[in-house]
């Protein structure tokens, strides 16, 4: 074996340790989660299921409130992002994805001083009787404002790869604004949409920090299932392990399908 050889092989070896324990880093919480969860049955004698059943069945229905809006809403934007240059176009993405990036718990303070009885837009809605903070509302709210940047950034993608002769010759043959958009576009950009549905609804299943200072932890009312495990994590040891095998196993599903949705949108274009 030669010096080079040598050589090629130590560095194979060296990045293929670091990878190794970047993984394990990554990886090992999960699997000791999943091991002590499955070790100790977590889901039997659970005191208070009603309260898992309470979270689950809020955190669903407001997740999916969360996409429906993030569907409706950002479809739009992210159509005009892609297809449109104007000034600030660079700014106003920013802002749009900064939730992503942004502390949970700084964007439920930016979500209270906006939308609380106070707030800048909150005391205007509060003269006429709608109350936001502490309500189920504010659980959607917390969540879209988290979540949604993530659909926007996919249907963007989506959007940005159909070629531009499809739509040309779709203009020869008569199809033209609305037309364009139902009959051409979604259905070449269905699954980019799809995906960045899925990545919202599994970003909004796992939010806590905007929504426990946003919306309050009020059992039956505000609870999701995050803060069902923050809520229960020192008194009751397994239903916040059950409830963390769950969230973990949807959004390994909903990541799962995601990718695979990415790499069919891949190999379409």
């Amino acid at each position: 074996m030669t010096v080079k050889q040598r050589q090629l092989k130590t560095d194979k070896v060296l990045v293929f340790a670091v990878s190794a324990f970047a993984f394990l880093l990554l990886a090992a919480p999960v699997i000791v989660l999943l091991i002590n969860g499955l070790g100790s049955r977590a889901w039997e004698g659970l005191p208070d299921s009603e309260t898992i059943l309470s979270a689950a069945l809020l955190s669903f229905a407001s997740t999916f409130a969360v996409v429906v809006l993030a569907a409706v809403l950002g479809t739009p934007l992210a159509f005009v992002l892609s297809r449109y240059e104007f000034r600030g176009k660079r700014l106003l993405s920013l802002f749009i994805e900064l939730p992503i990036v942004m502390p949970p718990a700084v964007a439920g303070l930016a979500l209270l001083l906006t939308f609380g009885r106070r707030g800048a837009i909150g005391s205007l809605l509060a003269d006429a009787g709608i109350i936001i903070p502490f309500s189920i509302l504010a659980v959607i709210l917390a969540q879209f404002f988290i979540s949604a940047p993530f659909y926007i950034r996919s249907a963007q993608v989506g959007f940005s790869s159909i070629s531009a002769e499809i739509e040309d010759a779709a203009r020869v043959d008569g199809a033209y604004g609305w037309l364009m958009f139902w009959y051409i576009t979604l259905p070449i950009a269905w699954r980019a949409l799809i995906a960045g549905m899925i990545l919202s609804w599994a970003r909004a299943l796992g939010e806590f920090g905007a929504t426990i200072l946003f919306a309050g932890n009020l059992q039956g009312k505000t609870q999701t299932m995050p803060l069902l495990v923050y809520s229960v994590f020192e008194r009751d040891i397994n239903a916040a392990i059950w409830t963390g095998l769950i969230l973990i196993v949807l959004a390994l599903i909903a990541l799962s399908l995601s990718q695979w949705l990415a790499r069919a949108q891949d190999k379409l274009n």
